[in-house]
């Protein structure tokens, strides 16, 4: 059988950009335009369907093990927070980054999504945070960190309090900083795979890194955010032969 091996394809320019993300939100949604038609929607969204390397997958079907080294460079910058009409994303200023397989990824955005889309056994998080990277030469990273509900998460509370209830442009909050750091667990063990962008156009080559671990979010801060967002987690994909590296 013949695994695919971790690379990094090169995405269109295009697809690196913070909206191909969360724009064009007419084009497709979660109910009658949802995951299940998405690739018949448009002749751009046609590897929704047909792709054989897409995200998000259970990730205990990890084939390999291994301690993933991920270098986390973040840094507390202005917050600057919009409602995507299908998720909430905060962007981020320029000056932090990861760097894993000997690639740099600059962090461009978060934004989230209830429940998880990742599963581990089958369970998913009531709330995930994907954490968006991109390299100088168009290679995409995300960073997946799961929430479970207990105590509340100070940067989750500040991205809510900024984020108006109808859909709205990019708006920076005088005088409100936000540190990403405070949206990590202690623990960073990470599962890692080559995958995709799990809204359209759902284009592969995408690196992920989902850490194992969870953090906390206080129950009202998970209903508040599917309040915002509903239910915009995308169903389970094939692994199709991939590899998957999950922590020993």
């Amino acid at each position: 059988m013949k695994i695919r091996l971790l690379s990094g394809a090169i995405l269109a320019a295009a697809v690196v950009s913070a909206p191909a993300f969360a724009d064009d939100h007419k084009a497709y949604d979660y109910g009658d335009r949802g995951p299940e038609v998405w690739g018949q929607l448009h002749g751009d969204y046609a590897i929704c369907e047909k792709g054989d390397m897409q995200t998000p997958i259970d990730l205990a079907k990890a084939n390999a093990t291994g301690n993933v080294a991920i270098d986390v460079n973040y840094k507390t910058g202005p917050l600057t927070v919009s409602n995507k009409g299908l998720t909430v994303q905060a962007d981020f200023a320029p000056g932090s980054s990861i760097t894993s397989g000997g690639m740099t990824f600059n962090l461009i955005q978060i934004h989230f999504h209830t429940p998880s889309e990742h599963a581990i056994s089958g369970k998913r998080y009531p709330l995930v945070g994907h954490f968006v990277h991109a390299t100088e030469d168009g290679k995409l990273g995300v960073l997946g960190i799961m929430f479970e509900a207990g105590a509340a998460n100070s940067e989750l509370a500040k991205i809510l309090a900024a984020t108006p209830a109808e859909k709205s442009d990019p708006a920076t909050v005088a005088g409100q900083m936000i540190d990403p750091n405070g949206m990590l667990p202690s623990d960073m063990s990470i599962y890692r795979y080559m995958g995709s962008l799990t809204t359209p156009p759902c284009s592969e080559g995408v690196n992920w890194h989902v850490l194992s671990n969870p953090i906390t979010a206080s129950q009202a801060q998970i209903d508040q955010f599917e309040s915002l967002m509903g239910d915009n987690a995308r169903p389970l994909r094939a692994l199709n032969n991939r590899l998957v590296v999950a922590p020993e």
